[in-house]
Order: structure tokens, then sequence, then C-alpha cells
């Protein structure tokens, strides 16, 4: 093996410069910190490869495929071996239209010939090297940044409908946002470099956060992150070439929007990703000279959500009143863009895979989601995958399927979020493939993760239970093989933390997921009887205060038109206390609804168990007893199937506002004793 690598200023050297990455243009006077192209050449004799970085928001396919074409002739790379990408500051010139920003038509034509160059130079550098590669868990410096809201705080999108669920940045401990819409990816991945003799050559660093913020011309983060790392790693001798690039961090930012402001600055924020990249360059404990080496890409065509011909119309007459200047305020913005996707209603994606040693690396030409990229590292046939987007290209956001449902600045169609809604699944396939190819071995399939607590309730022989775990799809899986799946629909985010006990994760395993119901539910048809059963499973409500009469279903059953048994939550309804299990049998017009004893803490993890045998009906909270009552069960001929609702009543309209996990229907009366297991299971450490 051989490697080198090089870094390259691609600050502007005339201004004032255009700058992008909001809604509206920016403009650049100086320059405050330097932009660099930083790259990596690997080449093993038979595979010759470049993986390029560049200080940039975005960059679009057209330009990166010029500077390939230039590096190409010079260094004899194929442009099919090399990986062209954007770190993602906000505040670097722009060479791609994007929203309210137009190109800044100097500097567009400046950049492709300095990429170019660093490939040349880092090709030149080319010397025998080892290589190896890491990774370390950073949850500190990444979180969600994209929260749910309460139901009755949903707000307007830009063509005036009120479909905004989910929206970026709510504000720290905003009561109107509910919980993050998704899970966060805390991998700081990184491939080091070295001489034979052990001199660090270069470190490629990958992790998921959009980026920082800072005043334009800057590279934010990233620079300062290249250059402590390399302070780090030779504090006397010479620095190698620190590069980081960007993860899957559609929906990921810095800021912990669940706790109160925390502000630590850009040069310690900086300092702080670097620590964790130098734990992941000491833990790495073999380098290789002669690691596997290949690379293979495709095309994918997708669709754009373009505009129907009302909307068409509507943005052209704002569009034409505009003339030729960029937009001025939000109202301009989409207009536009809506134009944008109907004069181009496809897109043609260029999508890689790398194979380094047992490192994967894939190539996407998106912003994309975090549950996107551990997607990827989960079906990976490779042992470490890292995932680089705005590669080759900057085609928007690509929400998976459900979050299009919930809405959002991620899901408003534009060129940078045009995309079909079926983009996200069809790019994870296409990917898949690619790095099977490299890898020469399939793609793994997903197993749930082993628990504690699992085990005991599978002991107990349920006729289905749904640990909501997946990571995509409509169907809930039945973990018992009876095959009796719950179908999702509505409002549902998936792949959530689930509670933080010991019983539900093994020892330094993955932790438990759930779902979260924004306005949706799940519903299974279940051949159990109405006279002898029991439901188990764990919630968590979001709404404080509630804001109705009923905070949240819980779970109903019934058959047809006739209502049967469900739990809620109560809200602010009269002479009910709020935040308290609440039995109904019949339909929410029960006019002998039996209420709990206990206060239900909102936003915390509880347990419910329902148990009914005959007439006789027992609900515990938490393993304790909290209600019990006499009430007749539906009736149900020949055992008919009955519709099981979980998370709402079959008549949409009282959802529960939180999350739901580990879901259990027993055809039969569970003991207390049973109960209590299950609780011993979930709190015993494993």
């Amino acid at each position: 093996m051989r490697a080198g690598a090089a870094v390259v200023d691609v600050s502007p050297s005339t201004f004032p410069v255009i700058v992008n990455g909001g809604f509206l243009q920016a403009i650049g006077h100086q320059t405050r910190d330097p932009l660099h192209a930083r790259c990596v050449v690997l080449d093993d004799g038979t595979t010759k490869l470049a993986v390029a970085i560049v200080d940039s928001c975005m960059m679009p396919r057209e330009l990166i495929d010029e500077a390939k074409e230039l590096a190409s002739k010079t260094t004899g790379i194929a442009v099919d071996r090399m990986l062209i990408a954007a770190t993602h500051t906000h505040t670097a010139p722009s060479v791609m239209g994007a929203l309210g920003t137009p190109v800044d038509p100097a500097y567009a034509k400046f950049l492709p010939g300095k990429i170019a160059e660093a490939i040349e130079k880092a090709a030149a550098a080319l010397a025998p090297a080892e290589i190896g590669w890491g990774a370390v868990d950073d949850p500190e410096h990444t979180h969600t940044r994209r929260w749910i809201r309460r139901f009755d705080r949903i707000i307007d999108d830009p063509f005036g409908d009120k479909t905004v669920r989910a929206n970026m940045h709510p504000g720290y401990e905003n009561p109107d946002a509910i919980a993050p819409s998704g899970p966060t990816d805390p991998a700081l991945t990184v491939l080091a470099i070295r001489e034979p003799g052990g001199r660090p050559i270069a470190v490629l660093a990958n992790y998921s956060m959009h980026y920082y913020g800072s005043t334009p011309v800057s590279a934010d983060y990233y620079g300062r992150f290249a250059a402590t790392l390399a302070k780090k790693l030779a504090p006397d001798g010479p620095a190698p070439v620190c590069i980081m690039s960007q993860g899957t961090s559609g929906d990921q930012m810095w800021m912990d929007y669940g706790k109160p402001k925390v502000d630590p600055g850009l040069d310690a924020y900086a300092d702080g990703v670097a620590e964790s990249a130098l734990r992941a360059y000491q833990s790495i404990k073999t380098y290789r000279d002669r690691p596997a080496l290949a690379m293979a890409e495709t095309t994918l065509t997708l669709g754009r959500r373009t505009p129907s011909p009302e909307r068409l119309e509507w943005a052209r007459k704002i569009v034409a009143a505009m003339g030729d200047r960029p937009p001025q305020n939000f109202g301009e913005v989409y207009p536009k863009e809506a134009v944008h996707l109907h004069d181009e209603p496809e897109r043609t994606l260029k999508l890689q895979a790398l194979r380094i040693g047992d490192l994967g690396v894939v190539a996407i030409p998106d912003e994309v989601f975090a549950l996107t990229g551990l997607k990827l590292k989960a079906r990976s046939p490779l042992p470490l995958t890292m995932n680089i987007e705005l590669a080759n290209g900057s085609e928007g956001y690509i929400p998976p399927p459900e979050q299009h449902t919930l809405g959002g600045y991620t899901t408003w169609p534009a060129r940078t979020a045009g995309l079909e809604v079926q983009a996200e699944p069809k790019i994870i396939d296409a990917a898949l493939g690619l790095l099977e190819k490299v890898a020469a071995a399939p793609r793994r399939a997903e197993r749930p993760a082993p628990s504690r607590y699992a085990e005991v309730v599978l002991a107990a022989r349920p006729a289905a239970f749904w640990r909501l775990d997946e990571m995509d799809g409509a169907e809930a899986r039945d973990a018992t093989g009876h095959e009796r799946p719950a179908l999702r629909r509505g409002g549902v985010a998936l792949f959530l933390p689930g509670p933080d006990l010991p019983g539900f994760r093994p020892k330094d395993g993955p932790i438990d997921r759930a779902n979260h119901l924004a306005g949706g539910a799940l519903t299974a048809e279940l051949a159990v009887s109405p006279e002898v059963y029991s439901v188990d499973l764990w919630f968590w409500n979001g709404l404080e205060p509630a804001g109705r009469a009923v905070a949240g279903v819980l779970f109903e059953r019934g058959r047809d038109d006739v209502p049967g048994d469900a739990v809620h939550l109560s809200g602010a309804a009269e002479g009910v206390p709020p935040h308290r299990l609440v039995f109904t049998h019949g339909g929410p017009q029960d006019p002998r609804p039996v209420v709990g004893k206990t206060d239900v803490t909102p936003k915390a993890w509880h347990h419910l168990a329902l148990v009914r045998q005959g007439r006789r009906v027992l609900v515990y909270l938490d393993g304790v007893l909290d209600l019990e009552t006499d009430a007749d069960a539906e009736p149900s001929p020949k055992r008919a199937p009955s519709a099981f609702t979980l998370g709402d009543r079959r008549q949409p309209a009282e959802s529960l506002e939180g999350l739901l996990d580990e879901v259990a229907v027993y055809d039969r009366a569970l003991t207390a004793d049973e109960i209590a297991e299950h609780l011993r299971a979930a709190l015993d450490p494993q």
C-alpha cells in the first residue's frame, strides 16, 4: 500500500462573496479562517483512488465532475475512483444555488481547479504506508435537531397549510416540542494512515453533526478540528493531514434542545470532537500494509415532488413579479423553488462505496438523516462503515418515508429537499448493493437486540409481541414467531430510544428502541377472546399539560362497531384528576369510567398491564394494582378476530403523544406474580 495526503487553500481571493446555507443569501467580506480542500490518495498497485473533502456548504455534481476530469488528466486516477464531498460549512462562498441564494460565479469558476490541485499533490506524495481504522461513540457533541411538536402546536408550511408536526431547532426546553423525531448516530469513525515507522500521514474522520455556526468566510468547526487533531497527534513533528467528513447529519446538530442552553463556543467544540477522534485513533490496535482496496459507483435516477398545476400557477405569478433579483423574504423562496422543480422533474444521483480493509465507506449526494446512516451501518457486509454525505453532488434532504408525514423544513419541496418520498429506501438499497460488490459479501440482515426483558416476556407465551425496534417499514414484527404483525398508520417515528433500564439491553450492547406516536397508531387483528386476555406494554406520555380531556389512548380493542375495553390517560376533563389511568368499556362515551389512584408522571417511562378474566378487570401501573372493576366483555361470536389499536382509538382523535415499546398481548390472564416478574426483568442488570 502507498498513500499520500495534501491540503490546498481554497479561500476566495476577491470580495465580497455570496454565501449560501440559509434561506436567503448572505455576503462575506473577509476570510476569518481559511477554507481548504484536503485529500488522501491510496494505491495498492491495482486500485488507485482519491478522497477529497472541501470546505463548502454543498457542491453540484457538475462542478465536482469538472474537478475530477482536471485531476484525472494529471494523475491518471480514473474519475470513477474519486470521491469529492463538502464539509457543509454554512459560511463558504456559494457554488450551488439553493433556496434564496444564487451561485457566486467567480468562486464557482475558481474552485474546481483548486480541488484538482489537492488531488494532484496527494498523488505526488504517494509513499509506503500502513492503514488502520476504528470508531468510538461521542454522544456529547451531536443531538437530534428535529423535534416533534404537540398536537395543538402544529405550524404552517410555506404554502399556508398546517402540516408541520416536526421541525428543526425548536429552542431549548420548548414546551411546544415533545421529543426528538429520530435517533442520533454518535459514532466517530477514523481511517488512519501512517508511515511504516509509525509517523501519522493522515486521518480521515467522519461524524454526524450538521455544522456549528460561524461568521463568513469560515470553515466552521471542520478547519479547527483538523488543526487541533494534527497538533494532538504530532505536537513536535510534521503535521499530518487531518480531515473531518460529514456523516449522516441531516437531522443532527450540536445543541441538546431537551436541556438548558449550553454554548461551548467554536474552539472548545472543535477541541472536544478532536479529543474523541484521538480516542478513536488510539483504539486502533492493528495497521495493515496490504489491506483490501476496492471502489464502485452507480447512478440512480429519481423523481422530484413537482408542484401541482395550481401551485405552479401561484408560484409563477410570484416569480414573475420578482424579475431577476434573488428572493428577499421567506415568501419568495419556495415559489421560486417550485418553478425549479417543475423545470427539472428528475435528477440522476451518483452513489459510491469503498472498501479499505474491513472499513466500508458510503458516499451519498444528499443530506441524510441519522436513521438512514444507522441502517447502512447495520446492514453493511463490512464490520465497520462510515457514511459521507454531500458527496459527488447535492440533491437535498432525503427523509425516511415516515418522516414525510410529519412535515417540516426537511420535507418542503425545493432543490434542497425535493426528491420523491421513496428516495431514501431506494438510495439505501443501491448503496448496499455497492457495498456488497466491494466486499464480495451479502448485506447483513437485521436481528432484534437480545434483552433479559424480552426473554421473560417470550417465556410467558404471548399471542403476539411487538418489540417496536424496526428501522423502517409500516409493519411491526411479531417476535413470537406466530407472524401476527401490527401495522403502523399515520404519524409514527421509528427507532427512538426506549426505556433506559438494564433489563432492556445487554452490557455494552445496543440500546432499546421504541416508536413515537405523533397522531399515529398501531393496529392488529388478533383472535384473542375478549373474556380472558392480558396486555402489557411500556409507554411514555409527552403531553404536559394535556390540553384536552384525554391526554392519550394507550390501547383499545373492539370488533367492527362494537368497541370493547380501552385504557387512556386522563387530561383536562372536569372532575377527573389529570395524568391518571382510566379504564373504559364500550367506547369513549362509557358513562362509568374507572379512574386509577396514581399520578402518572409525564415524560417518564411506565409499565402498564391490563388483565381481564371474565367480568373482572385489573389494571397495573409499574407493577402495582392501580384500578379494578367489573365489566361485561364485548360479544364475540365464534371467537372472531378483534382489532387491537395501540396509541389511539379506531377513530383517531385522542392519540398518545409519546412513545410505545415492548407491547405483548396474551390469550390468558397474567398473574400478579408474572407482572412483577416482568418488572424485575426490566430492572435487573443483565
